[in-house]
């Protein structure tokens, strides 16, 4: 940002602003009094007073807020340098950089007539590089064509027997390529309609009833958005290459969401929601390290990691997920006797989910780099908003937690009610046994219920010498003692258990 500051005081003050100027890495592009060169007639003569031209250098979006965002700074610094300074004009400079196309040169000679079109074959050799000299140019084909003949001092001598090659051939040449961040704005804004529209067509394909036709015609609409932008990518022509290539991203998305194979049941929004989440905390978290400049800005972003961190550390040294999982099927963690490498493992999927957590400072980050009014420096709202975010956050981990092991509760269940086979959860397996007692049913010492023989139970191990089983009667544990029944093993679960030998 090209900003005007005035600075009052006396000459030392003048100095200390130069000097804070530099500190902060912004080029003084002009300086004179209020009421002299470009301001004469303009502000009133103060001698006072000094005007400084600076490049106010910082990071983040150009948007309507930029110019702002450069104030804010300026602000900072006054109140940090104690000087009397204030911005009277700010100027967005335009750094975008021209994409200037590559050509590679190749010889003439093997052409029967320079200066006549030569034959196919001829060409395609040239475009397989057959008589590349290994020189690059870059420019319209006209400049390439000049520079790739241009002698250079030290170098090789001017020649006439050169033509030039796009490489990589885009496949138009009269294509004009926009600049290189407005490009990249144009090929993010694509993809977010594409993105939108992949989820709405999961949602599609998951729903019933008329509301799957809501989402499939908000899909419909975001494609034909889409598909506008991809037309507008190049600055001239380029309308049919560029609706192409958008046709292809939009057919590569619908085929992760909609085709199902072996092991992949398809990208659903479920798992288009978490990506986004990975996403989203990978690039807030790069935007918000890259806008270090001061100690509180530091432990804005190092303090929720180490948090994170050490509270990882913290619950990977106890099975929390297994906690979770026993206490909805009224099981102790010392009861389903988990190995410790299960543990570890349980351990690292709950450090996953606290990884979540640095979704905060990512949004933090994301809202600095938009330059959002309650991230500027020195807002009394930074703290409280920052915290209730960072709460937030941490209040959706504990229910990504709570979840995971809620639904591991639930398949147990389900598959306890229908006689099937019980997923694992981290090492514990229950196996379905046949329960047999070694004395009379009514003399077992039994917890949770009366034993039937008759039909098999699921089986979580034995623990203080009681086997555990889970009694789809009560919805509860059965324990009985280890010493008075017999387990048997059985791989037909719907099926009725054989009656005790003897």
């Amino acid at each position: 940002m090209l900003t005007l500051v005035e600075v009052r005081g006396e000459q030392r003050d003048f100095e200390e602003a130069r000097a804070q100027f530099a500190l902060q890495g912004w080029p003084v592009v002009d300086e004179f009094e209020r009421g002299e060169g470009p301001s004469a007639g303009v502000l009133t003569a103060d001698p006072g007073a000094r005007l400084f031209v600076v490049e106010v250098r910082f990071f983040g979006a150009r948007n309507g807020r930029t110019e702002r965002a450069a104030g804010w700074r300026v602000r900072r610094l006054a109140r940090t340098a104690v000087l009397e300074m204030y911005v009277r004009r700010t100027e967005l400079v335009d750094t975008d950089r021209e994409q200037l196309e590559e050509y590679r040169s190749h010889t003439t000679a093997h052409r029967p007539d320079p200066r006549r079109a030569v034959g196919g074959r001829i060409r395609a050799a040239e475009r397989a590089g057959r008589y590349d000299t290994g020189s690059i140019a870059l420019g319209t084909p006209s400049e390439a064509r000049r520079l790739a003949r241009m002698g250079l001092p030290g170098g090789a001598p001017a020649r006439a027997d050169l033509d030039v090659r796009m490489s990589p051939r885009r496949g138009m040449r009269e294509i004009e390529l926009p600049r290189e961040d407005e490009f990249n704005r144009r090929l993010a804004r694509m993809f977010g309609w594409l993105l939108a529209m992949a989820f709405t067509v999961g949602c599609f394909r998951q729903l019933h009833g008329p509301a799957r036709w809501v989402f499939l015609a908000i899909g419909c609409g975001c494609l034909v958005r889409a598909l506008v932008c991809a037309t507008r990518f190049f600055a001239s022509r380029g309308r049919l290459f560029g609706f192409a290539g958008g046709c292809a991203a939009a057919v590569l998305l619908l085929s992760l969401v909609w085709v199902r194979g072996p092991g992949f049941g398809g990208w659903t929004p479920r798992a288009m929601l978490l990506d986004a989440a990975v996403a989203v905390t990978v690039v807030g978290i790069w935007l918000l390290v890259r806008q270090w400049t001061t100690w509180t800005e530091w432990l804005t972003a190092t303090v929720p990691l180490a948090v994170t961190l050490v509270t990882g550390l913290v619950v990977a040294s106890g099975s929390v997920l297994h906690g979770l999982y026993g206490d909805g099927l009224d099981l102790t963690p010392d009861e389903l006797d988990v190995p410790g490498l299960w543990q570890v493992a349980a351990g690292a999927k709950l450090v996953s989910y606290l990884g979540v957590g640095l979704l905060g400072p990512a949004l933090w980050g994301i809202a600095k780099h938009l330059h959002f009014p309650f991230t500027r420096p020195g807002e009394h709202l930074n703290v409280l908003t920052y915290v209730l975010l960072y709460v937030g956050v941490v209040v959706s981990l504990g229910g990504l937690a709570l979840d995971n092991a809620a639904r591991a509760v639930e398949a147990t269940k389900a598959a306890a009610e229908q006689r099937r086979q019980a997923p694992s959860y981290f090492g514990v397996k229950p196996d379905w046994m046949c329960v047999q007692p070694t004395v009379p049913v009514a003399e077992l010492n039994a917890e949770g219920g009366l034993l039937d023989p008759a039909r098999p139970y699921l089986f979580f191990g034995v623990a203080d010498g009681m086997a555990l089983l889970w009694n789809t009667d009560t919805d509860a544990p059965l324990k009985e003692p280890a010493d008075e029944v017999r387990l048997v093993p059985t791989e037909e679960p719907a099926g009725a258990c054989p009656p005790p030998p003897g």
